[in-house]
């Protein structure tokens, strides 16, 4: 369930991304490859996705079936929580991607996909478990 949320989040990682870089004197070799940079930024989303989730879910706000905009103001209340994923995400990517880029990314397409990852997780999380 979170794979498909993470399979989206990161096709819209790799189209939101400018792979034009700048030339410079190193060789081609030493720049790492967009795959390279996607699999060291994945766990830090899931991180910072988790962080997000667990806060939302534990919210006393969320009940049964939120609106889009009550889910949006939980996410956001969690944002703060979990300042130091985010802020790892956010810190890797412009690090990887350029100054600035981490922010772009955190405020457009990982937020774009967040509300529908976060409300699918915790219903996930929040379904009664059946016993026999």
């Amino acid at each position: 369930m979170i794979v498909a949320s993470l399979l989206g989040l990161s096709l819209v990682l790799n189209v939101s991304l400018d792979t034009h870089t700048p030339p410079d004197t190193k060789p081609a070799w030493t720049h790492p490859s967009v795959r390279h940079k996607e699999n060291a930024l994945l766990p830090l989303v899931l991180r910072a996705t988790d962080c997000i989730i667990r806060k939302v879910s534990a919210d006393r706000r969320y009940g049964g079936n939120p609106k889009a905009s009550e889910v949006n103001t939980m996410i956001v209340d969690s944002i703060a929580a979990c300042g130091k994923p985010v802020r790892a995400m956010v810190d890797a990517h412009n690090r990887m991607y350029g100054a600035g880029s981490g922010e772009a990314f955190l405020l457009g397409p990982y937020l774009d996909v967040l509300p529908a990852a976060v409300v699918q997780q915790v219903k996930v999380k929040l379904k009664p478990q059946v016993t026999r």
